[in-house]
């Protein structure tokens, strides 16, 4: 099935909802709203627990409501938390903010993927992906631009803003045409529980590439999300000059939209060793390196990387799906690799708080472990015949 609509509503979902106009000052807006950094760590966890716990209940549910009801849901109490998030003060406002889109990310994951891959053909499905991950970086850049240029302190029309464009995307979702096919009989929801596990299971060469994936993601996540600011700081770079590293950084990563066409020349599995290779290479220089450019270098090299990395992961995710209920297995390939988020966030939240390096070293070592993983699906793989 190929339905050009529904992927280019999609796309225009992907750069809205990417408008986040906030996001260069999200934690000073929380800090003006009185909200300590040490809360927003708690509701951070909270919110990753909540989204854990939604996961596979969501995915059943999208498989029985449809994904056109299963996004039009989402995208509406996207536009709430964002409301929310706007005239938020204080603890439990923030909170419920959070805890609303812990649900919404649950709902959402193999959902949009899934509408994307139903929408197009096979064989142009991870071009496909890579355009609707880069529209999310470009709506992204394009707030950051503003909010540099005309909003500048004026946290609230930030806020005010993202709602509009939220809004604007909670209205295009209708146009949405159904792509999940028909089921002949309905299942309760613990024998679908019970067959996407027992499918999981039995598929061990799936566990490793959500292994893999989780790793390298994880990685990316807290060095270029968290630790990045602290490295920046060791290095002797200025609060100032940071903003200016985000958007580079952030631009770089458009180079994801080369995914497929580098995956087509170089191959699944060759194309996959470089980037964890490379993403070792960043992390092993960022544990012994003080100095700015080296740092800025690793940084953006593990970005660059992990966004050539998605379109092709999320494209093999999709290959493995064998089940009709498509949003069900994701949702539990998503809830195995949040679980390993969990424990992932805490070692090297502790481990940062002992020494920053530390934190390097660990992601270094989950690169490798990542790689030697992601080539033992490789040989799993050749005799499954996927490619």
């Amino acid at each position: 099935m190929r339905i050009k609509k529904n992927i280019f509503i999609m796309y225009a979902i992907a750069l809205l909802q990417g408008m986040v106009f906030y996001a260069p000052v999200a934690t000073l807006y929380r800090q003006a709203a009185g909200v300590s950094i040490f809360q927003i760590t708690i509701i951070e966890s909270i919110s990753l627990a909540v989204c854990v716990a939604m996961e596979l209940p969501w995915g059943i549910l999208a498989d029985r409501i449809g994904y056109r009801s299963t996004m039009i849901f989402c995208c509406l109490l996207y536009f709430l938390s964002k409301i929310i998030f706007w005239q938020a003060n204080g603890f439990g406002a923030f909170l419920l903010e959070r805890i609303l889109l812990g649900i919404i990310f649950a709902g959402l994951s193999g959902v949009d993927t899934s509408v994307l891959y139903l929408s197009s053909r096979e064989d142009s499905a991870q071009g496909v992906f890579g355009v609707y991950d880069n529209l999310g970086t470009i709506g992204l850049l394009s707030a950051a631009a503003v909010f540099s240029l005309f909003i500048k302190d004026n946290y609230r029309l930030a806020g005010l803003l993202t709602v509009v464009s939220y809004g604007i995307a909670a209205v295009l979702v209708f146009g949405l045409t159904e792509v999940k096919p028909k089921r002949r009989e309905r299942q309760n929801l613990f024998s679908e529980f019970k067959n996407v596990i027992h499918h999981i299971s039995k598929n061990k060469t799936l566990v490793l590439l959500l292994l893999a994936v989780a790793l390298l993601n994880e990685t990316h996540q807290t060095i270029t999300t968290y630790l990045n600011q602290l490295q920046y700081e060791k290095c002797g770079i200025s609060t100032g000059a940071m903003g200016y590293i985000y958007i580079i950084v952030s631009v770089l990563g458009l180079f994801g939209g080369l995914s497929a066409r580098l995956t087509n020349r170089f191959g699944m599995a060759r194309f996959g060793t470089v980037l964890f290779l490379a993403c070792i290479l960043a992390c092993g220089t960022l544990t012994v390196t003080d100095s700015a450019v080296s740092s800025v270098l690793s940084i953006v090299c593990l970005h660059i990387c992990y966004c050539l990395f998605q379109p092709l992961q999320v494209d093999l995710q999709n290959r493995q799906v064998a089940s009709a209920n498509r949003a069900t297995a994701l949702s539990v390939n998503a809830l195995l690799m949040d679980g390993v988020a969990i424990v992932t966030n805490i070692v090297f939240g502790k481990l940062a708080e002992m020494k920053l390096s530390y934190a390097m070293a660990l992601g270094t070592a989950f690169c490798t472990a990542g790689l030697i993983l992601f080539l033992l699906w490789g040989r799993s793989r050749s005799r499954t015949c996927l490619e």
